[in-house]
């Protein structure tokens, strides 16, 4: 059996896992590809002219053919139109629950979500971000005074909002603790569910065993977080350690051990092409019997 190659997401449960000895206990030969969060840099300098516009996200890295893992994670929304269109496909089993949240510094003049009209918000494209403002705004803006503004990943988010570079950005998981212990404030939240895409020749086998690792790992963060905090600074570039005691912070994704059923599956992808989120060529059709491991 080929070595199951995992590409963590900025959460605690794959370091537990690892720590405690899970992966091995369950039978899975493994290793770790790198941690997006834990590597990244921003790519933007503290300067006065507006960000680039980053067209690429979550999304168009899983489109992409070439992989170098056997599972990884994005918000639902992206792994769900991955799925659809025949990119890998989506684990049923479980997912996980990511804390976010639209920020924005105390002395912008922005308290509340109707303060948002149209204010372009900072979001990744095509990412949990992406989908989760328009989510989280529906309820209090009409469409037409929703506005976003593509300009990359969470840590360039995080820094953009740092640098009060943008007037809004929507900043979830470790770098919206950075954001929280130094003052900015949550405008609304946009807590979102992540998924899960399979690529390769992943077995029944493995998947199963990487699960219940994370199950054991969730339970065990449940019981003494205190003890895995820390591993929150390795989802973080280095230079903001120093903004951020892990000790005040909560514990990031959740893992959730419930079915992404097959009206979640269809709502889901049938609120993307209402919004008419994805060009065509994107939009995929495969039905959640092909493309859902359940």
């Amino acid at each position: 059996m080929s070595i199951f190659r995992i590409q963590p997401h900025g959460r605690l449960q794959e370091w537990v896992a690892e720590e405690k000895g899970y992966f091995k206990e369950e039978g899975l030969e493994y290793e770790f590809k790198t941690s997006y969060f834990g590597t990244a840099q921003p790519t933007v300098a503290s300067a006065d002219q507006a960000p680039d516009e980053v067209k690429r996200g979550a999304f168009e890295t899983m489109e992409a053919e070439d992989r170098a893992c056997e599972i990884s994670s994005a918000c639902h929304w992206a792994v769900n139109m991955a799925a659809h269109g025949e990119h890998g496909r989506m684990w049923g089993h479980a997912y996980s629950v990511t804390p976010g949240g639209l920020w924005a510094a105390p002395d912008s003049g922005i308290k509340k979500p109707e303060d948002l009209a149209n204010v372009e918000v900072a979001v990744g494209y095509h990412s949990g971000s992406h989908f989760s403002t328009l989510q989280a705004l529906e309820p209090f803006l009409p469409k037409d005074q929703i506005k976003l503004q593509f300009v990359g990943g969470p840590i360039e988010r995080l820094q953009l909002v740092l640098d009060h570079r943008v007037p809004a950005a929507n900043v979830f998981g470790t770098p919206s603790y950075v954001l929280e212990q130094q003052g900015f404030h949550k405008v609304v939240d946009t807590s979102f569910m992540i998924g899960f895409l399979i690529h390769g020749d992943a077995t029944d086998q493995q998947l199963w065993a990487y699960f219940n690792a994370l199950q054991r790992a969730q339970r065990e963060i449940d019981v003494a977080k205190e003890l895995y905090q820390h591993y929150l600074l390795d989802e973080l570039p280095e230079k903001y350690h120093g903004m951020v005691d892990a000790r005040q912070c909560g514990t990031g994704e959740r893992m959730v051990f419930e079915p992404y059923t097959r009206e979640t599956f269809d709502r889901t992808h049938r609120w993307m092409t209402e919004w008419g989120m994805f060009p065509e060529d994107q939009v995929g059709h495969a039905s959640y019997d092909d493309v859902v491991a359940v």
